[in-house]
C-alpha cells in the first residue's frame, strides 16, 4: 500500500528565482510538500526568461517548478503584502535566494516573519551568504565556481578553463539547502521553533573540494593542483580517452583493476614499475600515453568497451543527449517524466533521483503558469470571492493570459 510522501502536510513559501532556490524548493514538492511559488507580476522568475524556449514557456523553468502551485503577486501594493504574510504565518518553509538583507528590507526577512511564526524555517541561498567582506556582492553559480579553485584545476595547462556546462555549484548549493530545512524540520518537531539557514554558493563550492585543499596543506603550501586535462595524475588511471569514433572513460585507479586493464592492454603495461598507485601516479604520463594508444587502435568506442567489460574494468562511453534520453537504465529508472502541460501539451523532462520504499514521488504537476492558482491559494487563506476579484481587477493579484 502506498503511504504518504515523507513532507506531506508541509507547507514551502518558495520566493526563488533562477536555479538554486528553485531546485531547493523542487525537491520539497517531489518529497511531498505543498510548495507555493510566489513571483512579480508581469515577468515572474527571471528564469521564465531563459532558454530553451517553446510557444513562450521556458523549459528551463518547467524543469526547475514542476510540482509547485504558482501565486503572483504586487507587493508595492499593501493587499498583497499583507496575503503574503498572512501566507507566511501559516507556512512551515521559506526559501529565498535574494542579496541578503534585500528582503530585510521589504519587511519579510527572517526576523520579521519569525515574530508571528516562530516555527519558521527560513532558508537564504546567496551567493557569498549572509556574513563576511564579500556577504553584500552580487553572484551567479559562475562566479562561485571560479573563485573557489575548481575552475582552475580545469582544461588545459595554455588555455582558459573551459565553463563546466552543468550548473554544478547551483545545483549542490540547492541539494545542501534539501538536507538543511529537511534538518531543521526534525529539529523542530522536538523545540518546536524553526531557524535561519545561511547557505553560500561559495561555501558549498569550496566544501567540494575532495583533494586539492588537504593536498594543499599537508604538503606545507608547496604543491598545488595544475591543469591535466582530460588525465588525473593523481589517481592514474582514471580519465577520458578518444577511440576512433568517440569518446570513453576508464576507471582503473586501484591495483586490481589496474592489473586487469593492463592484461587487455598488453605490452608494457605490465611493466614492474606500474604495479602500485605511487609508481603509476610517477610515471603518469608513459601510463597513460598507452592507454590512449590501445584505445585509438580499436574499431571504436564500442569495441573498447566490450574488452574493457569482459575484463571488469569500470569504463563507460562518453554520452550525448540523445544517447542518454534512450538508455535503457535511465528509461528503467524513470528518470524521464511527460507532463500534461497546459500550453504546450506533452512534454518530457528530467526526474529528481529521489526513490522511496512505500510512496510515489513523481511530479503530480507541470510548473504553474504565472499566477495559475492565485485565487484557490487566496481561499486558503480565507479571503472572500469579493476580495479576490477586487485585487485581481486592481492586479493585486496577477496571472498571465492562459491561467486566466
Amino acid at each position: 500500500m502506498t503511504q504518504p510522501l515523507p513532507l506531506d502536510g508541509i507547507r514551502v513559501i518558495d520566493f526563488t528565482h533562477f536555479l538554486a532556490g528553485p531546485h531547493l524548493s523542487r525537491s520539497l514538492a517531489a518529497m511531498g510538500a505543498d510548495v507555493i511559488k510566489v513571483e512579480r507580476p508581469k515577468g515572474g522568475d527571471a528564469g521564465r526568461q531563459h532558454p530553451y524556449f517553446k510557444d513562450g514557456q521556458s523549459g528551463y523553468f518547467l524543469q526547475q517548478n514542476m510540482g509547485k502551485r504558482g501565486l503572483c503577486l504586487n507587493l508595492k501594493e499593501q493587499r498583497g503584502m499583507d496575503l503574503m504574510k498572512r501566507l507566511a504565518q501559516k507556512a512551515d518553509v521559506f526559501v529565498e535566494n535574494f542579496r541578503p538583507g534585500a528582503l530585510t528590507k521589504l519587511g519579510l526577512g527572517y526576523a520579521d516573519l519569525v515574530k508571528d511564526n516562530p516555527g519558521l524555517v527560513y532558508c537564504s541561498i546567496s551567493a557569498f551568504g549572509h556574513t563576511g567582506p564579500k556577504s553584500d556582492q552580487p553572484g551567479f553559480g559562475l562566479i562561485a565556481e571560479a573563485i573557489s579553485g575548481a575552475m582552475a584545476q580545469l582544461g588545459e595547462p595554455d588555455q582558459a578553463p573551459p565553463l563546466m556546462r552543468m550548473p554544478i555549484a547551483d545545483m549542490y548549493t540547492g541539494m545542501h539547502g534539501v538536507a538543511a530545512v529537511n534538518a531543521a524540520l526534525l529539529g523542530r518537531v522536538k523545540s518546536g521553533k524553526g531557524r535561519h539557514i545561511d547557505l553560500a554558493l561559495y561555501d558549498c563550492m569550496v566544501s567540494m573540494h575532495d583533494y586539492a585543499v588537504q593536498q594543499y596543506f599537508l604538503s606545507g603550501g608547496k604543491v598545488m593542483p595544475k591543469k591535466h586535462g582530460s588525465r588525473q595524475p593523481e589517481s592514474t588511471v582514471y580519465g577520458a580517452f578518444r577511440a576512433k569514433d568517440g569518446d570513453l572513460v576508464i576507471a582503473a585507479q586501484v591495483d586490481n583493476v589496474w592489473a586487469r586493464l593492463a592484461n587487455v592492454i598488453g605490452g608494457k603495461a605490465e611493466d614492474e614499475r606500474f604495479r602500485t598507485p605511487a609508481g603509476r601516479n610517477d610515471n603518469h604520463a608513459e601510463v597513460y600515453t598507452m592507454v590512449e594508444d590501445w584505445a585509438i587502435g580499436q574499431d571504436g568506442v564500442a569495441h573498447c568497451i566490450a574488452q574493457l567489460d569482459a575484463a571488469q574494468v569500470p569504463c563507460a562511453p562518453v554520452q550525448t543527449v540523445d544517447q542518454i534520453v534512450r538508455d535503457p537504465q535511465i528509461l528503467a529508472r524513470g528518470m524521464l517524466i511527460e507532463q500534461d502541460h497546459p500550453v504546450l501539451g506533452k512534454v518530457t523532462l528530467p526526474n529528481l533521483p529521489f526513490r522511496f520504499s512505500d510512496c510515489d514521488t513523481t511530479p503530480k504537476c507541470p510548473a504553474p503558469l504565472l499566477g495559475q492558482h492565485n485565487a484557490e491559494i487566496a481561499r486558503e487563506l480565507d479571503y472572500g470571492a469579493a476580495e479576490i476579484a477586487a485585487m485581481t481587477d486592481d492586479g493585486v493579484l496577477y496571472a498571465e493570459e492562459a491561467a486566466r
